[in-house]
């Protein structure tokens, strides 16, 4: 066995420097773990992307290694890639149920076949390969959500998934703290633990704090409730419930994630919600306004989801002065402009909104700072590295491990690339260590749109395209006919101003292929790059815009 054998490697795939796309493989020898699989949703700059998943050729190298996935809860931003990864890998997937039906599901819809998921319950231990992983009880806004501790040769490490220490939870399931401390009394090498609210002070709210403000909402309603929420966050969809119960009201999902989630979750017990009390879309009519309560997807604005299209009237929904609007969420960065929209146009049809942070009607599942200091004294680890946030939110997790009297040489703020290769005594990064990246899913593609893509994509949504079309004689080169100039999203044709530059881009165009078109028929390539290029300076000259300029030539 070489040196580099006996050192154990924590390679991050995802969720450095970023919110969501969590991924992180543990290597050591000839084995490999991988921990979560997930996800983010595009920026607006890429352009008719619809996800993006993780790089994962690291992986895909030493496939050999793989011994299995490894799943801390059933958020999109946790396993949103399995579907990908598992078209490559053969591995199996350990998670608890609830996280393991929500994966599934995902397979089915990706025509997914033969996976092997291995339902685990809290408290359990696995062998994989070198390594033996306990899941620990853990709280965040979803059920099912474990930490995780893994034994590897050269000592323990515990990893955090997304959590917050919440002692009053819904379902009575707290993070199980003793366990944590007993790992921290026997020696933890290393912590990696979610930093996405590191910035915050104090404690994060307990979820059972909401039932109050629903109370007193519901009360005050007149007409119709309509509850926007992540179709993920079983507790708060099972406190809407109840209080719209409690007010007697029938309980209607609405958005297609709310009603599979709602119906797995209703299976396996996690949420208890009787069947008289729900109905379909269809039987609302037949019911009073103010004994009705929805509850929908879209609470990030997002296009085609059940609030987004009540909002702009493509629902057979039609919301009116007499409704209530809760969006019971914060805004994903980035998603703000998404939802001031959706607001709006509720504002405009006269319903009543109510969102955060204008009224406290969302707790966030991820610990702020005091939590993060409780879990860092409990844990006690020998190195320690902040996950699962952007660059300013993992460095002021850093900062926070400093102040529990880690020392700063033993804290390491991966950047993307990065690796850290460690044994039992010491620890150091490793730069470069592997093509950190995204993969962009478009349509069916996967990984074929890269960023020379995206940016023409940027430049036609920008300043539009231009199509040079010229007919030539195949034996002589000759012009067969005058040519063509398209536009589209360039400038607007019937307008004096644009025909006139129309028609000298046509000018244009004629002068190089009589130039060039005799003498360069057997190199078309030159031909095109001749019109590129003076269409480009002439075009830029009179309209001072940069469209992307495709010629054809068409040979007859």
């Amino acid at each position: 066995m070489t040196d580099s054998d006996n050192k154990l490697r924590i390679i991050p795939l995802g969720g450095i420097g970023e919110v969501g796309k969590n991924m992180t493989a543990i290597e050591y020898g000839d084995d490999m773990i991988v921990v979560d699989c997930g996800l983010i949703f595009p920026d607006e700059d890429m352009l008719g992307i619809d996800l993006v998943i993780p790089d994962m050729s690291y992986i895909e190298e030493r496939a050999h290694k793989l011994r299995a996935f490894v799943i801390t809860h059933g958020h999109e931003d946790h396993i949103g890639a399995l579907p990908y990864a598992l078209k490559k890998f053969h591995a199996p997937v350990f998670a608890t149920d609830l996280t393991l039906a929500l994966i599934e599901h995902k397979l089915d819809e990706s025509n997914v076949d033969e996976a092997q998921l291995i339902t685990i319950a809290p408290d359990r231990t696995i062998n994989l390969g070198c390594f033996t992983v306990e899941f620990i009880r853990s709280t965040h806004s979803i059920p099912g959500a474990v930490m995780l501790a893994v034994s590897t040769p050269v000592g323990t490490i515990i990893h955090t998934g997304d959590f917050k220490l919440d002692f009053t939870p819904i379902d009575g399931e707290i993070t199980d703290i003793t366990r944590l401390g007993e790992y921290g009394k026997s020696g933890v090498l290393l912590l990696l633990s979610d930093s996405t609210n590191a910035e915050n002070e104090g404690y994060t709210p307990s979820e059972k704090d909401l039932g109050s403000r629903f109370e007193e909402y519901f009360t005050n309603a007149q007409g119709r409730v309509i509850v926007a929420s992540f179709a993920s966050n079983i507790y708060r969809i099972q406190q809407i419930a109840d209080v719209a119960i409690a007010h007697g009201r029938v309980i209607c999902f609405q958005g297609r994630s709310m009603i599979y989630i709602s119906e797995i979750a209703r299976r396996l017990g996690y949420l208890n919600i009787s069947g008289e009390h729900i109905v379909e879309l269809s039987k609302l009519d037949n019911i009073p306004d103010n004994e009705v309560c929805i509850i929908t997807t879209g609470s990030q604005g997002e296009p085609m989801s059940g609030l987004f299209r009540m909002a702009n009237s493509s629902h057979k929904l039609n919301i009116g002065e007499n409704d209530t609007v809760i969006i019971s969420a914060s805004a994903i960065p980035g998603n703000e402009v998404g939802i001031a929209k959706v607001i709006n146009q509720f504002y405009n049809k006269g319903a009543k909104v109510i969102y955060d942070p204008m009224a406290d009607v969302h707790v966030s599942g991820h610990a702020k700072r005091k939590e993060l200091t409780l879990l860092l004294a409990l844990v006690k680890p020998k190195f320690f590295i902040p996950i699962h946030g952007e660059y300013k939110h993992m460095h002021q997790h850093a900062l926070l491990a400093q102040k529990t009297n880690i020392p700063p040489e033993n804290i390491f703020e991966l950047k993307q690339g990065e690796a850290l290769v460690l044994d039992s005594e010491s620890a150091e990064i490793e730069k470069d260590a592997l093509n950190f990246g995204s993969v962009y899913v478009d349509g069916l593609g996967v990984g074929d749109i890269g960023s020379t893509v995206i940016k023409d994509r940027k430049i036609m949504s920008e300043d539009g395209v231009v199509m040079a079309i010229i007919t030539i004689n195949k034996v002589t080169g000759a012009l067969m006919a005058d040519p063509e100039v398209i536009t589209r999203g360039f400038i607007y044709p019937k307008i004096k101003e644009s025909d006139e530059i129309m028609c000298a881009a046509k000018e244009n165009v004629l002068k190089v292929a009589y130039k060039y078109a005799e003498t360069n028929r057997a190199n078309w390539s030159s031909i095109k790059n001749a019109i590129r290029s003076t269409l480009k300076d002439y075009l830029y000259e009179k309209t001072k815009r940069h469209p992307i300029i495709i010629p054809v030539i068409i040979e007859v």
